[in-house]
């Protein structure tokens, strides 16, 4: 549908955008965020998209209103939010807090929902004419200095809304900027009055994830190293722009109940139990990814994938807490190894390294931030996966029901779209609820990646 949207020629009018601030008076102060809030990684905008059905009980009611309103009254608690980031000495982050405001702006498209088609999971179709992008060069980096939301709610001709927003990473994991958006929903729905507390009070807690000092990593964090074996890697020399076998196709696959119950099939007896959803997807797609692309035998290998700290006991999160509560856990080999080790070798490497995640592993990245100048990850021979399946984006309901769709805007951030991926909720053509897993690879590595799916249930959508 994206294509034809194109062809006929999409227009999206926007207005002047505004910078909303905080309703009340907030505190003038300097926060700083936490040592792995401000890692290299973070520093980047997360973009989301919720794409809302008219309502005939709203004839009249202006979205766009009734958002920014709702957005004023929840930035009083969430002050931090409408200030603006400053660098400091080793490349520390702080939120300079003076009510400068959340950017914000209305619009509106000549197009109905239905038009969009039947969106289940990233990309958005047309997702750029409905986000407001940054329009200014201020700082020496992306986040420094700018807003830390930019917000567009653009209305569309059946009386429908799409809401699309970018939120700085550094700022605010996905559940963390969940928490804050589900706030904005209940002041919209009218369900806090102005002068009460949010139900759940946020807490700021970035001191949990500060670095000891003196800062002493207790882990070989893989994450933040060059994998062995040369410095090649198709994928990070690929561009969408290339052609022939090099061209870079986009293709969406969709696991549900039969793909799962087959993968568990295809699991070593004594592990099909003790599997999750996840493990089974991540391990499967990562053995047929690195086959696809033909890495060499003594080429080492990655699948890094996010796990949420959120509900471990050992981690002491305040209950409200909303920055990032997460690390980027490692599973490595060799090409030659995984490939031969088949489905339960990869399952062992993940399972090792998602269980890896203590709090004082998240110290330790904290103390390796500090002493290597906030690095980033490395993407070298690397398949890293975010798990958005649980954040809640369609719990969003800012008073005209839940979302058609909502979810990342894109398949992937940065600027190597076939090194990332996100695993979100899905239906197929069935009705059936499953996970949609979008996958960019060169053209003939992508046939090679359809013929490991071979077998298995698993559809295209």
């Amino acid at each position: 549908m994206e294509s034809s949207l194109l062809v006929r020629g999409l227009t999206v009018r926007r207005g002047v955008p505004v910078l909303v601030s905080p309703a009340a008076p907030t505190p003038r102060e300097t926060k700083p965020l936490s040592d792995i809030d401000d890692a290299e990684g973070m520093r980047f905008y997360s973009s989301a998209i919720h794409l809302y059905h008219g309502d005939s009980s709203k004839q009249g009611v202006n979205p766009a209103t009734v958002i920014r309103e709702a957005l004023a009254r929840a930035l009083v608690p969430y002050y931090p939010l409408a200030g603006r980031l400053r660098e400091e000495a080793g490349r520390k982050l702080v939120v300079k807090c003076e009510a400068q405001g959340v950017l914000f702006v209305d619009a509106d498209a000549d197009i109905t929902a239905a038009e969009l088609g039947d969106v289940q999971c990233p990309p958005f179709p047309c997702f750029e004419h409905f986000i407001l992008e940054s329009t200014t060069n201020a700082g020496s980096e992306p986040v420094i200095n700018r807003p830390l939301i930019y917000m567009q709610v653009t209305r569309l001709k059946c009386g429908g809304f799409i809401l699309g927003q970018r939120v700085c990473h550094c700022v605010a994991d996905a559940p963390g900027a969940m928490q804050f958006e589900k706030l904005i929903c209940d002041l919209a729905r009218g369900g806090r009055g102005a002068t009460l507390p949010p139900l759940v009070v946020p807490a700021w807690g970035r001191e949990l994830f500060m670095a000891r000092r003196p800062p002493q990593p207790s882990y070989p964090h893989l994450e933040y190293s060059e994998p062995a074996g040369g410095p090649a890697d198709r994928m990070l020399m690929t561009t969408q722009q290339a052609s022939g076998d090099d061209m870079l196709v986009p293709c969406r696959f969709f696991f549900g109940p039969c793909e799962i119950a087959e993968l568990r099939q295809r699991a070593p007896p004594h592990m099909r139990g003790g599997c999750s959803q996840f493990e089974l997807m991540a391990a499967y797609i990562w053995l047929g990814r690195t086959a696809a692309l033909g890495y060499g035998a003594t080429e080492e290998v990655r699948l890094s994938f996010t796990v949420n700290a959120r509900g471990r006991a050992d981690v002491p999160l305040p209950v409200g807490f909303y920055g990032n509560a997460f690390a980027h856990s490692v599973a490595a080999t060799t090409a030659g190894e995984l490939c031969a080790g088949g489905l339960g070798y990869a399952l062992e490497l993940v399972k090792k390294a998602k269980s890896s995640l203590t709090y004082d592993y998240l110290l330790s990245v904290a103390d390796l931030m500090v002493l290597r100048g906030r690095p980033l990850f490395t993407l070298l021979r690397t398949f890293i996966v975010s798990d958005v399946r649980h954040v809640g984006f369609n719990t969003l309901d800012f008073g005209w029901g839940q979302a058609i769709f909502a979810g990342p805007a894109k398949c992937g951030e940065g600027p190597f779209p076939g090194v990332t991926t996100y695993f979100s909720m899905s239906k197929n053509g069935k009705g059936e609820e499953g996970t949609a897993v979008p996958i960019c690879l060169p053209k003939d590595a992508m046939e090679k990646f359809k013929l490991h799916l071979q077998g298995l249930t698993a559809r295209n959508i």
